[in-house]
């Protein structure tokens, strides 16, 4: 699905998106709160929220809706399917053509500002590998992405928040995955360029495991990171959101930090199951949803 930068070559090859990144950090993200030190323990449990804005339950039974579709590679007729429903699900809910057959799924809903926007996204397809359900690669972000869409309501906001759901994020079976930037990252290549001046895109991926703990990946943007991470602080989910960096990755947030969008990748480097069977209903918590989810939207009310 990705691949973690680790060869200096590769390095070299992202300078323009770290450029761009660095760019677009001057903008007024966060409290000035520090980034660094620490890490909490993944044997800790996920902290219940202490606010109750966000539906945990209905956002579980959206993974297990997914789940129970099977495999669902892009292009595929279970993700098809899942396309539809999902364009059901978004405020003027629309497919966005993508090479190949495949189709982004895109919503939105108005804010105060209409010239502010936001995009909030993650992939919906499934790794095209045999009996690979996808619960938390891929059901998770979208259960959260289309849940949020269900409880923010127009103009409560500022920003105008734009909701996608990536097709074709993971790159096609037999192709190299060495060159996953290449083949993969489908949907995201394709929406991206339409949102050039966003104030913010923030991508959810591995965000529903049990015993979720979420670091900075390396190129997310610090201040928006650090405003999450203040988000998450004043809701009581702070845990999930430990101090520390890790290693960047190639994910849909990329395409965005290529066109000067600051950006994050809400990603657990530690889940054990990725790309492997046992990425099933049973890796899935409705508090690990819980916790995200009303970060989210503490989040979204300060951007």
């Amino acid at each position: 699905m990705r691949w973690l930068i680790g060869l200096l070559g590769v390095q070299i090859a992202l300078g323009g998106a770290l450029v761009a990144l660095a760019a677009t950090d001057n903008l007024p993200f966060g409290d000035g709160s520090s980034d660094g030190g620490g890490s909490a323990s993944a044997a800790e449990p996920v902290p219940r929220p202490k606010v109750d804005r966000f539906n945990a339950a209905g956002t579980y039974d959206s993974v297990k809706r997914q789940v129970a579709l099977g495999p669902r590679p892009a292009g595929s007729p279970a993700s098809r399917k899942l396309g539809e429903r999902i364009r059901r699900a978004l405020p003027g809910g629309r497919f966005q053509a993508v090479p190949g057959g495949l189709r982004n799924v895109i919503g939105a809903v108005p804010g105060r500002d209409p010239r502010r926007v936001v995009v909030v996204g993650a992939h919906y397809d499934t790794k095209d590998q045999p009996g690979f359900l996808g619960a938390n690669d891929g059901a998770s972000g979208t259960a959260i992405l289309t849940q949020l869409a269900r409880t923010v309501r127009p103009r409560r906001l500022r920003p105008t928040l734009v909701f996608i759901a990536f097709d074709g994020e993971e790159s096609p079976a037999g192709a190299p995955e060495q060159e996953f930037e290449r083949f993969g990252l489908r949907g995201s290549k394709v929406a991206a360029p339409g949102y050039r001046g966003a104030r913010a895109m923030i991508l959810l991926d591995f965000v529903g495991e049990r015993g979720l703990r979420i670091r900075r990946e390396g190129l997310s943007n610090a201040r928006l990171w650090r405003a999450l991470r203040a988000a998450a602080r004043r809701v009581g989910t702070a845990r999930v959101f430990p101090a520390g960096t890790e290693s960047p990755i190639l994910d849909d947030h990329l395409p965005f930090i290529r066109a000067g969008i600051p950006s994050i990748d809400l990603i657990d480097f530690d889940f054990p199951c990725f790309h492997r069977a046992c990425d099933d209903l049973s890796v899935i918590s409705p508090r690990s949803l819980d916790a995200v989810g009303e970060t989210m939207l503490e989040l979204l009310r300060g951007l």
